[in-house]
């Protein structure tokens, strides 16, 4: 009788959460015991790099522990970032120092985008706010239908909102005024968060809960093509789920997309074609190069892979389950954060460790942003980083590994306890997993 209750109360909340994900509902309605895998410790590393903090700013609240993803936006000289109680900023990205900072009063969960006139960011209400990029003055105020987790994007005078109920807004630059509307069925089950759509070359490229990847006409919202990247497989709703959370990333005339539960595909911009794809499940964004695509994978992986055909370059296994960022490219280092508020820097051509440093203990959750030759990097807690970095001369190497921290621990009292396990981003409590999977036992 037990278990049909929890089913029922399962059921009620994937019927009335539609578009919710997955930590949404099990960390803020069920709770419960982790049951993640550990992190993998930090080992000892031969620095290679030396790095430089340029600056550092701590910038409002950050997410207040609500996991979500609001990456700096850069521009110019300027860099800007909001954080979810509403307060929105523009820095100059050489010093740090404040140009302006305004207070919306307003739960912001997506953003920002900018160009150059317009800052555009969007709440857990549905509301979308435009500021001028100049001054940080309210412009204009649109509200669409639901939640926004991803940025604005703006192009040829029209803004492009992604929702989490699966529709894509196209909006006014100028009043906000509503021009299009795209939809598409929310699965009931999906991960907690939506991919930024990207414009290119007059369209909209979308991923989308499901597997699918869309490009629609940029001034009518037409649909072009659609392609899907993956299919689902198994029992449960959860074993059968195929997300794209991340953004796509567009080169030339390939687009490149990450697929949760699924694989990374390379898909044709102008007929969607798939050309190629790797069974990597992954969540997160990518970044290339010339010849290569880096990847993230589900359990922390990061992986250099040949941007035309797909094959593995290389593949760095000691940081799994930290929760990893995507990676970033800056010179010939790949730069990934993590669950712990470290920043990982990979030698580009063989993914070893060059150097390592810690923004703060609150996790980083967003890929880092490169601008000018400078890597731009930004807490959950807050704190916004600039670094730089210089390789260290063959001659100047030390001997031995340079002794790093190995595990997190907290302190409380003069005492040191021991580490404590994070959870996971898709941590599922394990009754909740066998009702999915059909496993609950009849006598529980």
């Amino acid at each position: 009788m037990f278990a049909v209750s929890r089913a029922f109360v399962l059921l009620t909340i994937l019927s009335a959460c539609s578009g919710c994900g997955v930590k949404q509902y099990v960390d803020g309605v069920i709770g419960g015991v982790d049951n993640s895998e550990p992190p993998s410790p930090l080992i000892d590393i031969f620095e290679t790099a030396n790095l430089d903090n340029v600056w550092s700013q701590n910038i409002g609240k950050g997410t207040d522990e609500l996991y979500i993803k609001l990456a700096p936006a850069v521009l110019g000289d300027q860099i800007f970032i909001a954080d979810t109680r509403g307060n929105v900023a523009a820095l100059y990205a050489d010093t740090g120092k404040t140009i302006w900072r305004t207070d919306s009063d307003l739960p912001i969960t997506g953003g920002p985008g900018a160009d150059v006139n317009l800052v555009m960011v969007g709440t857990s209400e549905g509301d979308v706010l435009s500021f001028s990029s100049e001054t940080g003055e309210e412009v204009w105020r649109s509200t669409v239908s639901s939640e926004i987790l991803s940025s604005p994007r703006e192009a040829d005078g029209i803004v492009i909102v992604r929702t989490i109920d699966g529709k894509i807004f196209a909006l006014d630059a100028s009043s906000g005024d509503r021009l299009w509307i795209y939809d598409r069925t929310v699965p009931a089950l999906t991960l907690r968060g939506t991919s930024t759509p990207v414009i290119a070359n007059g369209l909209v490229i979308a991923g989308f809960d499901g597997g699918r990847v869309t490009a629609l006409e940029l001034k009518t919202g037409k649909l072009i093509w659609e392609t899907k990247v993956a299919i689902s497989s198994g029992r449960s709703e959860l074993e059968r789920m195929v997300d794209i959370d991340a953004q796509p990333l567009i080169l030339g005339d390939t687009i490149y997309v990450t697929t949760y539960q699924a694989n990374v595909s390379a898909i044709s911009l102008e007929t969607g074609q798939i050309l190629w794809q790797r069974d990597i499940s992954s969540h997160s964004e990518l970044s290339a190069d010339g010849g290569n695509l880096y990847v993230t994978d589900e359990i922390g992986n990061v992986w250099a892979l040949d941007r035309f055909s797909g094959a593995s370059i290389w593949k760095q296994e000691k940081l799994t389950h930290r929760q990893l960022t995507g990676p970033a490219i800056l010179g010939d280092m790949v730069i990934i954060g993590d669950f712990d508020g470290y920043l990982h820097w990979l030698d580009k051509a063989t993914g070893d460790f060059a150097a390592r440093t810690r923004i703060e203990s609150d996790p980083i959750l967003t890929q880092p942003i490169i601008s000018n030759d400078i890597l731009f990097a930004y807490s959950s807690g807050g704190r916004l980083s600039a670094y730089t970095y210089y390789n260290i001369a063959l001659k100047d190497l030390p001997k031995k590994p340079i002794v790093k921290e190995e595990k997190t621990t907290l302190k409380k009292e003069g005492t040191e306890q021991e580490p404590t396990k994070k959870k996971n981003t898709f941590f599922v409590e394990e009754w909740l997993w066998d009702i999915f999977s059909g496993e609950e036992d009849d006598d529980e």
